[in-house]
């Protein structure tokens, strides 16, 4: 069992935290809302500290949650300050490929392990924990963090060297923006053509057309219901980063940039924090 800290209770954060305790793990908590960080030390037994750099002190491994570039580099900063030599930081932000770059330099300057290790699989992913790991780093940091990792995760993969895990996440929202936009046009034509929607999911569900989103999401795109999962807002700042990245790499993001435009839409007709199967929306708009 390690000695670990987690940095941000959200709503991926707090469940993966929780997963860590379950499995018996030693976990310290901070979370910017202390109340938060309260709950969660008093429904899963933990210990709350008002600093990162207190959570931090003596562990094995620091595991951050947290929101962009410019958070992350407090967190790390403020956790290094305070963490052991050889011990591991472990980031699960989705963030740029360039900070994690620069916090493991920063990591191998101080004698410390670092892994970026965005997530895939949503909030119900994190409660349930049957998380996606992309990870880029060194093989012994990561050796040692996956079975700890195994609480919360069920699939793990050490792509490459640090800023690998974020360029990885990138691939998989630019395939979760195309996949929701052809979805949404393609439940959006059913309709209008006055189809079964049912009969034609049940009928193309199990054929090449087949995806998570398709099995997760069609209903409740059919119903317009979008108060749950995957925030617009969320997406919009992940495609940001890919698109600030296909700007250096010199890749040609063509529908990534349209979708990204079409969840501006969104977040025009009040979608902010509807989840990202809200591309539909725009599309039922009562015709002018």
């Amino acid at each position: 069992m390690a000695k670990t800290a987690f940095i941000g209770l959200g709503v991926m954060g707090g469940p993966m935290a929780g997963h860590l305790a379950r499995a018996g793990h030693d976990v310290a908590v901070y979370n910017r809302t202390e109340a938060k960080a309260r709950d969660w030390a008093q429904k899963h037994k933990g210990r709350t500290y008002t600093s990162v750099a207190k959570a931090a002190e003596g562990v094995d491994i620091v595991f951050s949650c947290v929101g962009n570039d410019r958070d992350l580099r407090e967190v790390f900063d403020a956790a290094a300050s305070t963490m052991r030599k050889g011990a591991i930081f472990v980031d699960h932000t989705t963030a740029s490929a360039e900070i994690a770059r620069e916090l493991a330099a920063k990591a191998e300057e101080l004698g410390l392990g670092f892994l970026d290790a965005p997530v895939s699989g949503g909030q119900a992913g994190a409660e349930a924990g049957r998380l996606t790991v992309m990870a880029g780093g060194d093989p012994p940091s990561f050796a040692e963090a996956q079975p700890i990792m195994s609480a919360y995760a069920a699939n793990m993969t050490l792509i490459g060297p640090a800023g690998s895990g974020q360029l990885a996440k990138m691939v998989n929202q630019i395939c979760i923006a195309g996949v929701l936009q052809g979805l949404a046009e393609a439940l959006h034509f059913g309709k209008r053509a006055d189809l079964d929607i049912e009969k034609v999911i049940a009928a193309i569900s199990k054929g090449a057309a087949q995806s998570w989103q398709m099995e997760n999401r069609w209903k409740t795109m059919d119903e317009g219901r979008f108060d749950f999962g995957f925030a617009v807002d969320w997406m919009r700042k992940d495609l940001g980063l890919v698109l600030d990245e296909a700007e250096r790499n010199g890749s040609k993001l063509e529908l990534t940039k349209l979708v990204d435009a079409y969840y501006a839409d969104v977040q025009a007709m009040g979608g902010k924090r509807w989840d990202t199967s809200s591309l539909i929306a725009r599309l039922e708009r009562p015709r002018s």
